[in-house]
């Protein structure tokens, strides 16, 4: 369980992480959305005592990371995959770390055939791509066998198959009972992978809780009616509570009532229905809508720039 009160960083004048509190229980993987420098690397590396707080704490199972006898075999991440010598091989690189722990050889490849490096785990790192780097970061944030997993944008550079196996590994570790904390700028990847999201925006929480929950809160359902009668039923549905619009002839999109309101309105008025279908938000559009407020940087172009438009590496997060 990672545990933070009341977490703060400064650098300067500038608050990078602004007085945050949360859990990260295990049991399920956890999400970490934000957009460029909100704050989601700051807070990592804080986690792993790569940045000191400027006030309040961060603990990993009750315990500060600094204070860990062994941190490798509590807490495994990934936060930069380029952190390693470009001469070494992948197995030395994951050989040295082994042996700051007294980790055996053993373990060294069992990660190797892990995360699919078995074919150029005796090749220099500096030859790698940006996928078999991705991988080997992920090996050695495995290497302790840790009860604690962070991983930041895990899934950079990954092909489709490689992006699989990270959503296939986190969900597996998660159901073993570890904690598992990961960001991406993948939205659809962290719908299907994440169980509970905290998201960021300008070093504060503004959103956390169960992923359908954020979505929920964030969103509007639409119900889509198709009917013959669309028009009728229309004039039926106006209120000062719903919005109707008809992007075609026969269909309406319903945003207000529910699904099962439409229904029973269409049946008292004795009205055929072809469809009612009720259209929940996106993650894409629950985060955009949540950080609307608190982007940093916007692109140019038509002039409104969006969220999804800061899809890249974070640079000062």
């Amino acid at each position: 369980m990672i545990e933070a009160q009341s977490l703060t960083k400064r650098y300067g004048r500038t608050t990078a992480v602004d007085d945050i509190s949360f859990t990260v229980r295990p049991g399920a993987v956890t999400g970490f959305l934000g957009p460029n420098g909100a704050g989601k690397s700051t807070t990592m590396r804080m986690v792993v005592g790569l940045d000191r707080p400027s006030h309040g704490s961060v603990t990993v199972s009750g315990t500060r990371y600094d204070r860990m006898h062994a941190p490798l075999t509590e807490v495994g991440a990934l936060l930069d995959a380029k952190a390693v010598h470009p001469g070494r091989t992948a197995r030395q690189h994951l050989r040295t770390l082994a042996a700051t722990h007294g980790i055996g050889t053993k373990r060294v490849n069992e990660v190797i055939e892990l995360a699919g490096l078995g074919s150029v785990a005796n090749k220099r790192v500096k030859g790698f791509s940006l996928g078999m780097g991705q991988r080997l970061g992920i090996a050695a944030a495995l290497l302790g066998d840790p009860h604690t997993l962070i991983l930041d944008e895990p899934v950079n550079g990954l092909d489709p198959e490689g992006v699989a196996w990270v959503r296939t590994l986190v969900k597996h570790l998660a159901g073993e009972g570890r904690t598992v904390f990961l960001s991406s700028h993948l939205m659809s990847e962290m719908a299907v992978t994440a169980d509970h999201l905290l998201v960021i925006g300008r070093g504060r929480i503004v959103e956390q809780g169960p992923v359908q929950d954020v979505i929920g809160r964030a969103t509007r359902t639409t119900v889509r009616v198709r009917s013959p009668h669309a028009t009728e039923l229309a004039a039926l549905l106006a209120g000062p509570d719903v919005v109707v619009e008809a992007p075609e002839p026969g269909l309406l999109e319903v945003h207000g009532p529910n699904a099962a309101a439409v229904g029973e309105i269409a049946a008292a008025a004795r009205l055929v229905l072809h469809e009612l279908t009720p259209v929940s938000g996106s993650l894409e559009e629950a985060y955009m809508s949540l950080t609307a407020d608190v982007v940093e940087y916007r692109s140019g172009g038509d002039g409104q720039g969006s969220p999804t438009d800061l899809t890249a590496t974070e640079v000062a997060r």
